[in-house]
């Protein structure tokens, strides 16, 4: 068996230019990660991953005292219900996200629900941090004016500290500043004092998101639908085609007769089930059953 143990050298760089390690992951410990995730979250870790694998859940092993990725691993498999599963999942879940992140989508949200009556509602089925959902929000408000507030975002994501912080709603100014100087005023509150340099989602736009933790691969959701529009950008990319597949048959029926999906840049969706059709860029509408 192969061990991935480096000698360290000085300077806190081994040879060949690897970064120093002082904790054991062998090929076998690797290959139970990638299993191990899989099965929890559906997330498919490539070979290349092997390095953010390592410094990301060797914070997790530093926590526990322990030297040994084996030792850790034994531990969660130990006690499945256990607290750390959370942590592991955290872990390596990637959170990369930004406010109107793909801008395309916005406004084809906005046209979609200007004029409809009753109740609007949109899921965004990875929240990350906040920014998708808050951009949600901010965009229906623009989109139904008085009626904005009556609009409502279900946020959820697999990641509970990502959560966190997204409730929290806090955000430096460099996360906001590519907005413009009029969303800036009508939906964030800037901090002054101690709180300089960071500015707060007003309390109205807040209001308007709901944020429940979700895992995709979970036999029953904690969402009721129908949805206007569900956004799942950038979260099928992890997954393999037999997960994807399942997940998007599930988002059908949660969708109105005309619902949108919002898809991620990089994915493509036409191929993979029969319960959308392509609309246009990264943006799919329900399809109806016979």
């Amino acid at each position: 068996m192969t061990r991935d143990l480096l000698t360290p050298e000085p300077g806190g760089w081994a040879s060949g230019g690897q970064l120093e390690r002082d904790l054991e992951l062998t090929d076998a410990d690797f290959a139970r990660i990638r299993q191990l995730i899989y099965q929890r979250a559906g997330i498919v870790l490539a070979e290349h991953k092997r390095e953010m694998v390592y410094s990301r859940l060797a914070k997790r092993l530093r926590h526990h005292g322990l030297i040994r990725f084996s030792d850790y691993l034994a531990r969660l498999e130990r006690q499945p219900e256990a607290k750390e599963w959370e942590a592991f999942t955290n872990a390596l879940t990637t959170n990369l996200t930004a406010f109107f992140r793909e801008a395309h989508h916005f406004p084809l949200l906005a046209d979609h629900v200007r004029g409809r009556r009753g109740p609007v509602r949109v899921w965004s089925a990875a929240a990350s941090t906040g920014e998708e959902p808050y951009s949600i929000a901010m965009a229906l408000t623009e989109a139904l004016g008085s009626r904005g507030g009556e609009a409502e975002v279900v946020a959820t994501d697999i990641d509970t500290e990502a959560l966190e912080k997204a409730r929290v709603g806090v955000y430096s100014m460099e996360q906001i500043h590519k907005l413009d100087e009029g969303r800036i005023k009508r939906f964030f509150q800037r901090g002054r004092g101690r709180h300089e340099g960071l500015a707060r989602v007003r309390p109205e736009l807040k209001a308007m998101v709901a944020f429940e933790p979700l895992n995709l691969l979970a036999p029953s959701w904690p969402v009721k639908g129908p949805f206007d529009a569900i956004f799942c950008r950038n979260v099928m990319i992890y997954f393999d085609k037999e997960t994807q597949a399942r997940i998007l048959e599930r988002f059908a029926p949660l969708l109105k007769p005309d619902g949108l999906l919002f898809a991620g840049h990089s994915e493509n969706f036409s191929y993979t089930t029969d319960a959308f059709r392509l609309r246009g860029q990264t943006v799919y509408v329900r399809q109806p059953r016979c």
